[in-house]
């Protein structure tokens, strides 16, 4: 692209997905010399292939105040960074069988409602008024969160690097990072595709990827990618909206319409790991299918028009890795949202970049620390609702 790679920095972020063009703008607007690389366009990562989903219904005070700085980052955010995301509160509808454990579903909302998120267990007659095409004798209950919401990730993406650049950060795309170089326990510089930079900070926002650029200083990351695939259905010229977000809890299915037509998925747990990223039918597309004869029959009678796949980054308990590495001065990292990167965009920058300015951070991560999978920590380990 022609652009001259500086000689140094005082931050490297690595990866220019949503996370880490939030923790540029941030880190640039209270005055760091950031510099971002990623080695393909913005958001051509897993967030260009996020559903969008917006929400604060977790069971863990981490998860929920960080998703709800989200959604309120979100709801404003045509406003304040001029671009438009299509921000739709549609609402989040988790259906729950036999084998959901209602005790835990309703700790689950006893604890939103003290952070002062609105949620309820409702019964089986109340889910066709909010979610119509559910087959709602499958169910016993559900938990409806009809504050949460949905957004399109690539422009929320394209906001906060426009925002990152007018505060200063260098993003650079289509450019590789292939090393690290670290002297005596201290980070010295980050080799690129297209030259050196000197800088004494890397944040590691790289994703599915994240653990690839941890190797480059000799960490093995507690991450690994899997693959999620997904499918849109035909054009409906006669549906009605249909803005909410429901959820399977029993089986991980879930689906939410986009304009006229509908968004279905699946969590396959019988996919291996690794980073197939090309979109493959062959056997989940049966067992997804079973799935929607469970919960949402009419669906069915809707026609594919396409499938794609992108890729999650999961850690062991399936929670997020945010901290600083305790190996190498400096080595920050967000990553291994496992699929809820794009809510936690927001309150991940701002978190980030008092970290590295050594802050108490206005949400305490350090349960996130991926020092908890090392033997050493023995801190919470709740995984999400979903």
């Amino acid at each position: 692209m022609g652009m001259e790679i500086p000689e140094r920095a005082d931050v490297v972020v690595v990866g220019g997905g949503i996370i880490g063009v939030s923790v540029a703008y941030h880190l640039a607007k209270a005055g760091v010399d950031v510099v971002l690389v990623e080695r393909g366009a913005l958001a051509s990562g897993s967030t260009g292939k996020a559903l969008g989903g917006i929400r604060a219904s977790f069971n863990h005070p981490v998860n929920l105040q960080m998703g709800k700085y989200g959604r309120e980052v979100y709801g404003r955010f045509a406003e304040v960074f001029d671009q438009p995301i299509n921000y739709v509160a549609g609402g989040y509808l988790y259906l729950m069988d036999e084998t959901v454990p209602m005790d835990h579903m309703e700790a689950a909302v006893s604890l939103q409602a003290e952070y002062g998120v609105n949620s309820r267990i409702i019964d089986p007659s109340e889910i066709n008024a909010i979610s119509p095409i559910v087959n709602a004798n499958a169910f016993v209950a559900a938990l409806w969160s009809p504050d949460d919401a949905k957004a399109e990730p690539e422009p929320a993406t394209q906001g906060y690097a426009r925002a990152a650049r007018s505060a200063g950060a260098l993003l650079l795309t289509h450019i590789d990072v292939i090393g690290i170089d670290v002297d005596d326990g201290l980070l010295r510089s980050v080799t690129t595709s297209a030259g050196a930079i000197d800088t004494e900070c890397v944040v590691n926002c790289g994703g599915a990827w994240a653990p690839e650029v941890a190797r480059m200083i000799g960490w093995d990351m507690p991450i690994i990618p899997y693959r999620r695939q997904v499918v849109t259905t035909v054009d409906m010229t006669d549906v009605q909206p249909h803005e909410t977000l429901t959820i399977d809890l029993a089986t991980s299915f879930y689906f939410h319409q986009e304009k006229q037509k509908f968004t279905v998925g699946y969590s396959d747990p019988l996919e291996a790991p690794g980073y197939q990223l090309a979109y493959d039918p062959t056997e989940w597309l049966p067992r997804m299918l079973e799935k929607a004869e469970r919960a949402a029959p009419g669906l069915l009678d809707l026609g594919i028009q396409s499938g794609y796949a992108g890729l999650y980054a999961i850690t062991p308990d399936h929670n997020q890795l945010i901290g600083e590495y305790r190996g190498v001065s400096r080595f920050l990292y967000a990553a291994g949202f496992s699929g809820h990167g794009f809510q936690m965009g927001p309150a991940t920058g701002k978190i980030i970049t008092s970290l590295y300015l050594g802050r108490q951070p206005f949400i305490d991560v350090s349960s996130l620390d991926a020092a908890r999978f090392d033997g050493e920590y023995t801190g919470a380990r709740e995984a999400f609702i979903v």
